[in-house]
C-alpha cells in the first residue's frame, strides 16, 4: 500500500464506495471471532474564519464476517453533530461531522469508539462445485465492467485473459490460474503513485493495488465478478463464483503474499503489504468496491472558507486496546 503522511493523529486510509453481499449468495464459513476497538474521528483546524463546516470519512460497516457497533465517542463543544449514511443501498458508511463555525486558530474534534468483531473466512470444502456465472444479478455488473485502473477492454489485456487456465476444468481453476499468473509474473514493488493494471503488465511490477487491479481486471474479462476490499494499510481482491444449482459467493485472495486463495484471516494490522501472512485479510473490512481509482483519498481533506482561506482537516484511525474499555 503507498506510505501516506498522517496529519496529526493517525494512519490515513484509503476508502471507495461498497457493494453488499450478492442476493442469494452462499452464506460463507466463518470461525475464530475475534473483537478489538478502534478509534475513528477527525480534527479540524480553521486557518481562517469558517462557517458551515461538513466533515466526512469512512468507518467500518457489517458485513458477514465482520460485525460493528458504537462503543462511546468524545465531541468538543464546537461540533453541532456526528451522524452517519450510507453513500447508496450497499455503499459505503461514512461519518458525518457537522460544525456550524470556527474562529482562525480554533480547532474542533470528533472521536468514536467502535467495537469490532471479526472473523476468518474458510475456503469452500469442495472447489471443483465452483463456477463461473451463467447468469449475472445486477448487482454482479458492476464487478465485470471497464473501471478507472482496471482496464478490461484494453487487447493486451483481453488477450492475455484468454491465454491463461486455457486447461481449466472448473471455475475455481481458471482463478486460480490467473491468480497464480499475476503472482508469478508482476513482482511486487512498492510505488507511491496507482498506476493500474495495464501499466503493472507491461511493467511486470506494481504495488497491492496494480496487482489487485490487473487481478480483477483478467477475472473479468473471462466473465467472473471481481472486486476490490479496502482495510488499513492495503487491499486485497475478491472474486464471484456460482455452484451448478445457482448458489453464489464472494471469495477473499491475496495478489501480495502466498498462493492461498479463497479463505481469509482478518488477523490484525499490517504495515507492509510484502509481510502479510498468507492468504489474509489483515485489519478492519471497511469496504469493498468495483474500483481501484476510485479510492483516493488525501491526507488532509480541504474546505475554501468564507475568508477565502484553507480549513484542514486530518483524519485518524487507531487501535484501541484490546481490553475492554481501555484504550
Amino acid at each position: 500500500m503507498r506510505a501516506m503522511h498522517a496529519a496529526d493523529l493517525a494512519a490515513i486510509l484509503l476508502i471507495a464506495t461498497a457493494l453488499g453481499e450478492t442476493v442469494g449468495a452462499e452464506p460463507i464459513r466463518l470461525e475464530n471471532p475475534r473483537t478489538e476497538r478502534w478509534q475513528i474521528g477527525m480534527s479540524v483546524t480553521a486557518t481562517g474564519a469558517c462557517s458551515g463546516i461538513v466533515a466526512t470519512l469512512p468507518v467500518p460497516l457489517d458485513w458477514p464476517e465482520q460485525q460493528v457497533k458504537i462503543v462511546g465517542q468524545e465531541v468538543d463543544r464546537q461540533v453541532r453533530s456526528v451522524s452517519y449514511r450510507t453513500l447508496r443501498p450497499g455503499g459505503a458508511r461514512q461519518m458525518v461531522i457537522a460544525i456550524p463555525r470556527l474562529a482562525t486558530g480554533e480547532t474542533a474534534s470528533a472521536l468514536v469508539t467502535f467495537e469490532i468483531t471479526k472473523h476468518d473466512i474458510l475456503g469452500p470444502e469442495n472447489t471443483a462445485e465452483w463456477s463461473v456465472p451463467t447468469r449475472i444479478h445486477a448487482d454482479l455488473r458492476p464487478y465485470l465492467g471497464v473501471s478507472p485502473s482496471i482496464e478490461t477492454a484494453h487487447p493486451e489485456i483481453t488477450r492475455l485473459a484468454g491465454e491463461i487456465g486455457r486447461d481449466a476444468t472448473s471455475g475455481w481453476d481458471k482463478v486460480k490460474a490467473i491468480h497464480d499468473w499475476v503472482r508469478a509474473n508482476i513482482r511486487y514493488e512498492f510505488d507511491v503513485d496507482l498506476k493500474g493494471a495495464l501499466t503493472a503488465l507491461r511493467a511486470g511490477h506494481g504495488d497491492c493495488e496494480e496487482l489487485t487491479s490487473l487481478f480483477i481486471a483478467l477475472c473479468r474479462v473471462n466473465g467472473i465478478p471481481a472486486r476490490s476490499v479496502w482495510v488499513p494499510g492495503h487491499c486485497y481482491p475478491e472474486f464471484y463464483l456460482q455452484t451448478q444449482d445457482g448458489r453464489g459467493g464472494w471469495f477473499p485472495c491475496q495478489a501480495v503474499g502466498s498462493a492461498s486463495s479463497g479463505s481469509s484471516s482478518a488477523s490484525g494490522r499490517a504495515t507492509s503489504a510484502s509481510s502479510r501472512s498468507p492468504g489474509t485479510t489483515a485489519g478492519v473490512r471497511i469496504s469493498s468496491f468495483r474500483s481501484s481509482a476510485q479510492a483516493r483519498l488525501s491526507s488532509a481533506a480541504k474546505r475554501i472558507c468564507q475568508s477565502g482561506q484553507v480549513c484542514c482537516s486530518s483524519s485518524a484511525y487507531r487501535r484501541c486496546s484490546s481490553r475492554p474499555g481501555r484504550r
